[in-house]
């Protein structure tokens, strides 16, 4: 399957290409579904780091479409690393129902670059949902000795299971409806986040595109935290 101009726009970004073989099926719940996959040598070109993400081709109408998704316990040493789908409608979830032990998906590896700071932040404060869920374990992970709070939007607090995975005492799970197409987050969120951040604090917000853009605008303009403080990616559109 061709990539057609987004394949080629990912290209001209230095994107590379592999082809990841399914070794493991999982149905966790009725809209979740786990899969576990050899990289074929991605890892081993590119290293790991905390949230990393890659975009998988899928066909739809004929045309191919590609969604990112949080590699979940990466092990260079194997080779190996699983993908949670959040199951819906669409190519990417009728892809991952279907899928078998040997079956192949090609894959992208372009615009996954987060970094933990340096040095780590007194506190993280984190805004996301189902979504972005392997993610925020990823990032709780990668600092396991920093406290944190968490605003976890969903429709069904069973979601939220798992989240911190790690279980490290200092962490916070606020848990957030979904409501109003992501408005009640954000009224929460702003709500409750400190009018006088401490400066050594660090936000990352990965939810729906504009929530993302709305409560990243709000720590940037009205709380003045630093860009450099703020790590704001949109997951999907609603």
């Amino acid at each position: 399957m061709g990539h057609g101009w987004q394949g080629v726009a990912l290209k001209l970004m230095r994107g590379k290409d592999f082809t990841f073989t399914v070794r493991s099926n999982e149905r966790v719940s009725d809209h979740l579904h786990r899969l576990g996959f050899t990289d074929g040598g991605m890892l081993a070109a590119a290293g790991v780091h905390p949230t990393m993400w890659v975009r998988l081709w899928f066909e739809h109408a004929g045309r191919p479409h590609q969604r990112g998704y949080t590699l979940v316990d990466p092990d260079p040493g194997t080779g190996t690393f699983t993908v949670e789908f959040l199951l819906h409608d669409g190519p990417a979830s009728d892809w991952a129902r279907g899928a078998r032990p040997g079956d192949t998906i090609e894959a992208t590896l372009q615009g996954t670059n987060f970094a933990a700071p340096d040095p780590l932040p007194s506190r993280l404060l984190v805004v996301g949902d189902p979504a972005s869920r392997p993610a925020i374990n990823s990032l709780l992970e990668a600092m396991p000795s920093t406290p944190a709070t968490i605003w976890f939007e969903s429709s069904d607090p069973a979601e939220a299971q798992g989240t911190p995975r790690d279980g490290a005492p200092g962490r916070e799970v606020v848990h957030v409806p979904r409501r109003d197409g992501g408005a009640h987050l954000v009224e929460t969120v702003r709500a409750q986040l400190p009018r006088q951040m401490d400066p050594e604090a660090y936000i990352w917000i990965a939810c729906d595109t504009v929530t993302t853009r709305n409560l990243a605008a709000f720590a940037r303009k009205d709380l003045g935290v630093p860009k450099e403080r703020v790590h704001a990616l949109g997951y999907w559109r609603p």
